[in-house]
């Protein structure tokens, strides 16, 4: 059976400031400096570099859990991270949630049953912001109205953000309002979020609501706001850090999809995307800098779409999207209520249920820009085992120990890198770690750049070369640059080492790794079709073949190799359920590959089995339902039918996280990890067979649980 790890011996498995003048360009430490790449605007010709050394640091300790959202308006949280938000709540976890604009508009709070009103922006603006304290008090379990304490803190340069405050129950949560404004001017020119994050110079002023305890007003410059996001993360200093996606999807606005709200040719709001970069370069500065003294501190980020989950299959089942359905009608509320607030209670446009008449269907998905985010293990020869993730925007390693304990982490530096990383072990026995690199985070289009990045170990077992090797990206363009996915390796049957990415396109590009490990191929090559949504897997089967799985709008996307020296086609796509989320995938004991997802607007489980020795051979071995939503984890190393698998799932509060699957359905729940998880978990299987499931928790620490074997009688 499971075990919990913490103070459990493991059989098979021994040993787991503020910034002042403009943000300096690149953002990270001096270890790797600037992308250049090549400039003709071409694809699939930047070459391979060597980055400079990096000098590494110590993580600093974490005293306690705190889980901090940065959002560009009142409502994103609602909206886009629940059912995390009030299941991070449940679990007694604090969260501090920092608003940057006022959310003010042009001022109409509008109710469906009512004429609009005439503009008021500060009343609405005091309106929506009731709206969240409603909306809170319910997550939490407080009565709806009343309760807050009102006060205010300060931030550099003289500035104040309004904060409130409730406790109910042991439960705790604060509501930071910076109130910048949506729509304002500076010089005589029209300017917003995206105008202060993309323009030096340009100050955006701030609109407190009716009632505020700060009713003073401030303007903030780009490193002005970036200096108090830094200044709240010293505050707090979290420990979770989750927020918006900083690079949306190019999209096409037609009939078929308006525009809306959508900044022009991507796939969400341009406040949504500024927050997100103001939030990613705070977290560059707050990591550098705290370095440099106490240490990087111990964070994780978690990073949501937004406008995204309008275009892609829905991905939550009824009962969840109910649940966000209840919370979002408490933010919205109704001129009839009596909440004590003058300037109203909520944003009428949301409450009643409304959100389920809309056509967008956000409330209807909860998807994460990197669904692949989350630990990656490694079992030693010896039975060790070590984990691997990103702290502080940094590379991460632990080591777990006979205790079943993980150690203090490790900096392998490399930041600022995005969640979701890849880990192979080469032929000759060494490990490559595979990131999404931050590699130029400012303003102009031009400053912002995203490459590939790798670190690989001097000696098997040994320390890690001291930097990174970056293999560039296969949309060369900086804001192109910006829509490549994290990688996915995988070494083929010959020896290769495959790197797999999304592309601007939504299709993939791939990199390929000589047996000798030496020679990359000389460009990013793109493989036929696509169309796919963020997050991949890949397995090699029983003859030798690379197989790698992606989600479309309507069907599993399936490449495989003809030969296992030869290149990955298009294999047979997969009809059965209309994926809504990220597969993964295993190679059970007989050769076969099992793909594992969620249907669309489910909570079940799809588990599928593709023969080795018939590639077009697909049958469905278990459709099951599982609590939660997002990627599964398949764990390796089981029978090749339903009789064997496990799965592992995030943990919410309270939700179990590792599930037997037989014949089809659940037969039991193997662990119960009451704090909740960040990303997905990870499983791996040692020599002598024994398996484990590592997740990390919203502490920022590893975990790891141990699960009996199950072997064919």
């Amino acid at each position: 059976m499971l075990a919990s790890l913490a103070g459990t011996v493991v059989a098979g498995f021994a040993g787991g400031c503020t910034v002042s003048g403009p943000p300096p360009a690149p953002v990270a430490p001096s270890d790797t400096g600037a992308v250049t790449g090549a400039s003709t605007g071409k694809r699939d010709d930047t070459p391979v570099r060597r980055l400079g050394q990096e000098r590494r640091r110590r993580f600093s300790s974490t005293d306690r859990t705190l889980v901090m959202q940065i959002l560009a308006h009142p409502d994103d949280d609602l909206f886009f991270m629940n059912p995390d938000v009030v299941r991070t709540l449940a679990s007694g976890v604090p969260v501090v949630s920092v608003y940057l604009t006022d959310g003010g508009s042009f001022g109409v709070n509008s109710s469906p049953e009512l004429p609009a009103p005439p503009p008021d922006i500060p009343r609405y603006v005091s309106s929506r912001q009731q709206g969240l304290r409603q909306a809170y008090a319910e997550m939490v379990g407080a009565p709806l109205f009343g309760g807050w304490e009102r006060t205010a803190v300060p931030l550099p340069g003289g500035r104040r953000a309004e904060v409130n405050r409730l406790e109910h129950d042991g439960r705790r949560v604060e509501l930071v309002f910076l109130n910048l404004r949506m729509h304002a001017e500076d010089l005589g020119r029209p300017v917003n979020m995206a105008h202060l994050w993309a323009t030096a110079g340009v100050s955006l002023p701030t609109q407190p609501g009716i009632g505020s305890p700060v009713p003073e007003r401030f303007s903030y410059t780009r490193p002005e706001l970036v200096d108090a996001l830094v200044a709240l993360l010293r505050r707090y200093r979290p420990t979770l850090i989750r927020t918006l996606d900083p690079d949306p999807d190019a999209q096409v606005h037609d009939r078929r999809h308006p525009r809306g709200s959508d900044q022009a040719g991507y796939s969400d709001h341009p406040d949504h995307t500024a927050a997100a970069l103001f939030t990613w370069r705070a977290l560059a500065a707050w990591a550098d800098g705290a370095a440099r003294g106490t240490g990087v501190p111990a964070f994780q980020t978690e990073t949501y779409r937004g406008y995204y989950n309008q275009r892609w299959p829905h991905n939550l089942s009824p009962e969840t999207v109910a649940l966000k359905t209840r919370y979002l009608n408490a933010y919205g509320g109704a001129p009839s209520w009596r909440c004590g607030n003058t300037a109203g209670c909520g944003d009428y446009s949301i409450g009643g249920d409304q959100v389920l008449k809309s056509k967008k269907g956000w409330v209807r998905s909860t998807h994460r820009r990197y669904p692949n985010a989350g630990p990656q293990a490694v079992a030693g020869a010896d039975g060790s085992l070590t984990v691997y993730g990103v702290l502080g925007t940094r590379l991460a390693r632990w080591t777990v120990g006979p205790s079943g304990k993980a150690g203090t982490p490790e900096d392998l530096g490399g930041g600022p890198l995005a969640p979701s990383i890849s880990v192979v072990k080469a032929p000759d026995g060494r490990l490559m770690v595979f990131a999404l690199r931050f590699s130029r985070l400012e303003g102009a289009v031009e400053h912002n750049v995203r490459e590939i990045v790798m670190l690989r170990q001097r000696t098997p077992g040994g320390a890690f070369e001291a930097g990174w090797t970056g293999l560039g990206n296969p949309e060369v363009q900086p804001r192109r640059s910006r829509l490549t996915g994290p990688p996915t390796a995988v070494v083929g049957s010959d020896g290769r080492v495959h790197v797999f990415v999304r592309n601007g396109d939504r299709g993939i590009s791939t990199r390929v790794l000589d047996t000798a490990g030496d020679s990359w191929s000389p460009a990013w090559r793109t493989l036929p079709g696509g169309r796919v949504q963020e997050g991949l897997a890949a397995a090699v089967d029983g003859q030798g073949l690379i197989h790698l799985f992606a989600t479309s709008n309507t069907w599993m996307e399936h490449w495989v190799q003809r030969s296992p020296s030869g290149d990955l086609g298009r294999g047979s796509r997969r009809f059965v359920a209309r994926p809504g989320d990220a597969p993964a995938a295993v190679t059970s004991p007989d050769g076969a590959v099992l793909l594992g997802y969620r249907p669309a607007t489910s909570d079940r489980v799809m588990i599928e089995r593709l023969a080795a020795d018939r590639p077009k051979r697909w049958t469905t071995v278990a459709n099951t339902p599982v609590s939660g939503y997002g990627r599964v984890t398949l764990v390796g190393g089981r029978r090749g039918d339903a009789d064997g698998l496990l799965v592992a799932v995030p943990a919410a509060a309270g939700e179990e996280l590792v599930y037997d699957i037989a014949r089809g359905g659940v037969t039991g729940a193997r662990f119960r990890q009451a704090l909740g998880t960040v990303g997905s978990p990870a499983a791996v299987t040692a020599p002598d067979g024994a398996s484990a499931v590592v997740a990390v928790g919203l502490d920022a620490r590893p975990f790891v649980t141990r699960l009996e074997d199950v072997r064919a009688s």
